[in-house]
């Protein structure tokens, strides 16, 4: 939630507003013998909630306009509820402007008057994720609906139901209560979850008022690129966290794990050159992604580091590489060790040469199921579809038989409840996902714009061949059951490398992405490591 003037939310309480105004000089005939009987209770909750959003809708921005996408629709359908609005109260002002005008329905909508406005309202609030116009929505339209529906009664009388022989009243009750109880659980998801992303904002806000909390572009080089900084001191060291995937930005849910090492480090969360909201930042320019090289990333992750030495008063920052992010991670590491005090690979990437890891991981695997007795047809099956077409979907269809083989004793991961209640997630990390989600599913687009520009870097990629030399100490932690980059790899490049301190460290049972599984657990390893 972000306080500020909402001109989305004023059009629509003056929407809301002038019909009312002038519906007091023209109510309908006798609507006063009504009024006194209006229910106490309804009528303090409908004041109630006429409070509430009256205020949100215009002192917080959420609800204004951020440019077309797929969220629009709902406020495109909140604006439509209040055009219709508009047009019952028009036709009301044009009818004798009896009760009966009143209360007829309006292209079937029943009370159009009352729930029109309370729906487009209550369709403000997924539209701007804000619990608050959800809240005081609810409240009203409990009141204000009941109100309306008390009156209605009144003047139609009791509905008279239409007799219908026992089948149909079976199939129609039955699509009645499944229909209502979908809507329930749909508007209660919304609200749910909304709710927890705002608490969650809430307590960032606490959290990080003497610090810094910002989510920001930057200009990288050529473009401008997207950052997440948060932190409880500035004054404190920093870390600049690099994800994986390739272009697999986590900046959006990686507070999970960040929030427990803020109270010692600033933590930066970067969406790299080509992914993410960096891409949407600057498609116009670079739709196709032409500007993309691991190279490019380099250089960019340098003046990043520039920016966050400036910004914050240090000489050095520690770096963290999750997967694809310790390709870059290490090689920034190894070619400006003035600049890193320290680096940390998760999930660190050995040999990409040609898929070696996976190649290792599917060779244990096959030991295994043969030494089990297993049919092994359809692994090796996949495995020789993915050795001819390394596609993604192939990629994902081979792990999946050789992970039966791999299994994690920790199975809790976070991540999907840290992305749905996600302070900070926004649009285009939506769309960025649904974009990674249509490579499992055969789209080219994220091969395209990603996985071409770095794949070949990344599969000529052997850090066991190169001697590595780094200046400063090095964390190499994994999950135990990390078979993505294999735990084995990882020790023998330790093994190869020179450094003044080099430690690898293992969160039992975990898997690739340790932080999203025990993320307290994960940030008390780096913690102890650098406090060394």
């Amino acid at each position: 939630m972000k306080f500020g003037f909402s001109y989305v939310g004023l059009i629509w309480y003056v929407l809301l507003l002038i019909p009312n105004l002038i519906w007091t000089k023209h109510k309908p005939k006798d609507y006063e013998e009504y009024v006194v009987k209006e229910n106490k209770i309804l009528l303090a909750l409908e004041r109630t909630g006429q409070f509430i959003i009256t205020p949100v809708a215009i002192f917080f921005s959420d609800f204004n306009y951020k440019g077309w996408h797929f969220w629009s629709i709902v406020l495109l359908v909140s604006f439509l509820c209040m055009v219709l609005y508009e047009l019952f109260w028009i036709r009301y002002f044009r009818s004798e402007k009896t009760m009966k005008d009143f209360y007829s329905s309006y292209w079937g909508i029943p009370l159009a008057g009352a729930t029109l406005p309370v729906v487009a309202f209550f369709l403000l609030g997924i539209y701007g994720g804000n619990i608050l116009m959800l809240m005081g929505s609810v409240i009203l339209g409990v009141g204000h609906i009941g109100i309306h529906l008390q009156h209605r009664n009144e003047v139609y009388g009791p509905k008279v139901k239409k007799k219908r022989k026992l089948p149909q009243r079976i199939l129609f009750g039955t699509f009645k209560v499944v229909a209502t109880l979908l809507l329930i659980v749909i508007c209660g998801a919304f609200m749910f979850f909304i709710a927890c992303r705002n608490i969650n904002q809430f307590k960032h806000a606490i959290a990080y008022k003497d610090g810094v909390n910002d989510q920001i572009y930057v200009q990288l080089n050529d473009q401008e690129e997207y950052i997440s900084i948060i932190g409880k001191s500035t004054e404190n060291p920093v870390i600049i966290s690099l994800h994986g995937g390739p272009g697999s930005p986590t900046t959006y849910i990686d507070y999970c794990w960040q929030d427990y090492l803020t109270d010692k480090y600033t933590v930066i969360s970067w969406d790299e050159r080509g992914c993410g909201r960096t891409y949407y930042r600057n498609m116009d320019i670079d739709s196709d992604n032409l500007t993309l090289s691991f190279e490019q990333q380099v250089e960019d992750l340098d003046a990043l580091v520039n920016y966050a030495c400036e910004r914050f008063d240090q000489e050095q920052v520690i770096i963290l590489g999750h997967s694809y992010g310790t390709m870059l991670g290490s090689r920034y590491a190894l070619a400006y060790p003035e600049k890193v005090s320290a680096y940390i690979g998760v999930g660190q990437c050995v040999n990409e040469r040609d898929y070696y890891g996976e190649t290792y991981s599917y060779q244990d695997a096959l030991i295994q199921a043969m030494a089990m007795g297993d049919d092994t047809t359809e692994m090796e099956a996949a495995y020789e579809k993915f050795s001819t077409d390394k596609s993604i979907a192939n990629l994902l269809q081979l792990r999946s038989y050789v992970s039966q083989y791999h299994p994690q004793t920790v199975t809790k991961d976070i991540s999907a409840m840290a992305a749905l209640t996600s302070p900070i997630a926004g649009v285009d990390d939506i769309r960025w996902y649904m974009v990674q989600m249509g490579a499992t599913m055969g789209d080219t687009r994220y091969e395209e714009l990603v996985e071409k520009p770095l794949g070949q870097y990344m599969m000529d990629f052997n850090a066991l061949e190169y001697n590595d030399n780094y200046q400063m100490p090095v964390l190499l932690l994994s999950g135990s059951c990390d078979w993505i980059c294999p735990v084995g790899l990882v020790k023998e490049y330790a093994q190869c490398i020179t450094a003044p301190n080099v430690e690898v460290n293992l969160i039992e049972g975990c898997g690739h992405s340790p932080q999203g599984q025990l993320p307290k657990e994960f940030a008390d390893r780096i913690k102890a490591f650098l406090e060394k």
